[in-house]
């Protein structure tokens, strides 16, 4: 029996000769270090498969010996033996769809392990096979397979990523990414998707005052069966936004989140725009979403211990495949007075402030006891509007942003001074 990922919805079932004719388009990558295992699914590619190009893998492999198999030419098709090491097996499904997003992942089993599946599950895994590897399961899964990779073709609206990062703790950016969404929303944007990607200690759901039912580890569940449906039970809308909260429990999933490859891209087909609000710059989830964005909204504040987190978390994503020009550094709850000014900030990081929001520590604490937004007309406000008009030009038509204040005017002046 094959244990599938696609729900009970049912699939149309391709004939075996359609399967095979095909097949040429199949770039199949075979991991597993038992021979046995090899020999057993080898057979089986052949008369399923028989015009796919097939390389077999006889270790596991570090993620730079996947990063040169990448790119068009790459595999879009793996089986990977769960059977012979678990524990380094698993790692390898995130790394996979890190550097092949869109690869259709099938994974050996020895048993019906329950733990297991769910955990492959939660890496991205698409289908199963359990030993013993009959026609009949292995024929269905490829069915499965061949209808997902049917429904990539389709086409999306391809909409705009932003990760907002904030550079340490306690930097404003949940309320950064949260007041952006809202900006969006009022600028013309027609579809907002706002998502808490902070595993542990997501905060949206306390700013909108919602109790999160379904989270995104929910998303990450049914990454190869999600449709509109199951997409919309996820999703919570508030003010024509749709939020996808953070989990409000903590449990061993939060530990074995990998690849945000497949959430990020389903929300990029889904949504004009798509703010992502993340823990921080380090570790191998939160890297993952800074790669897959468009753009990578670092937050800070204009304090020393803000000013050295921030140049770490810069020198960190670069390091790491985040191209420099996409990092865009946010200087928050900025006051002249107190902490660095915007030159001097720009000498010690080497690097362009690209916009700074004014600090409106009461207006913004009175919103957040109310569960609402901080007014358009305050500092902060036109601020966020501002910065949202850089990032994403208003639609044609659009109202534009209004230009009253002395403080706007001082803003507009800090955004072209270096």
């Amino acid at each position: 029996m094959v244990f599938s990922l696609l729900g009970d919805a049912s699939l149309e079932t391709m004939a075996r000769a359609e399967i095979a004719a095909q097949s040429g388009g199949w770039k199949t990558l075979l991991i597993s270090p038992n021979k046995t295992i090899l020999g057993e699914i080898g057979p089986l590619l052949s008369q399923y498969l028989p015009n796919a190009a097939v390389f077999e893998m006889q270790s596991y492999p570090a993620r730079q010996v996947l990063q040169e198999l990448g790119g068009a030419q790459g595999p879009n098709l793996c089986f990977l033996d769960l059977i012979s090491d678990m524990d380094r097996a698993l790692p390898l499904i995130g790394d996979l769809m890190l550097v092949q997003p869109s690869i259709k992942i099938i994974v050996l089993l020895g048993s019906k392990h329950p733990d297991a599946i769910l955990r492959a599950i939660r890496q991205g895994a698409a289908e199963f096979l359990v030993r013993p590897f009959d026609p009949d399961q292995f024929e269905h899964a490829l069915d499965r397979i061949a209808a997902l990779r049917r429904q990539d073709g389709t086409p999306t609206i391809h909409g705009r990523v932003l990760a907002v990062i904030p550079a340490k703790g306690a930097c404003g950016a949940s309320t950064v990414a949260a007041h952006l969404a809202q900006h969006f929303k009022r600028a013309g944007t027609n579809s907002i998707l706002l998502a808490d990607l902070d595993p542990l200690t997501g905060t949206l759901s306390f700013l909108f005052k919602l109790k999160p039912t379904y989270s995104f580890l929910d998303v990450l569940s049914r990454s190869s069966s999600l449709d509109a449906d199951v997409w919309r039970g996820i999703v919570t809308q508030r003010s024509g936004i749709d939020i996808l909260l953070a989990p409000e429990t903590i449990d061993e999933a939060v530990h074995e989140i990998r690849g945000s490859a497949s959430l990020v891209e389903y929300a990029r087909g889904c949504y004009e725009t798509v703010v992502l609000d993340t823990a921080s710059a380090f570790g191998a989830w939160n890297l993952d979403i800074a790669r897959n964005s468009d753009e990578v909204l670092l937050v800070t504040t204009n304090e020393l211990p803000a000013l050295q987190a921030a140049q770490r978390s810069i020198t960190y994503l670069e390091s790491n495949g985040v191209p420099a020009a996409r990092i865009k550094l946010i200087v928050n709850r900025y006051n002249r007075e107190y902490g660095l000014s915007r030159e001097v900030i720009e000498t010690a990081l080497h690097c362009e402030v690209f916009h700074v929001v004014p600090s409106e520590y009461e207006a913004i604490q009175a919103a957040l006891l109310e569960g609402k937004s901080v007014p358009p007309s305050t500092g902060f406000g036109k601020a966020i509007a501002q910065l949202g008009d850089r990032l994403i030009p208003r639609p044609r038509g659009a109202e534009p942003a209004k230009k009253t204040s002395a403080l706007s005017g001082l803003l507009s002046i800090f955004s072209r001074t270096r």
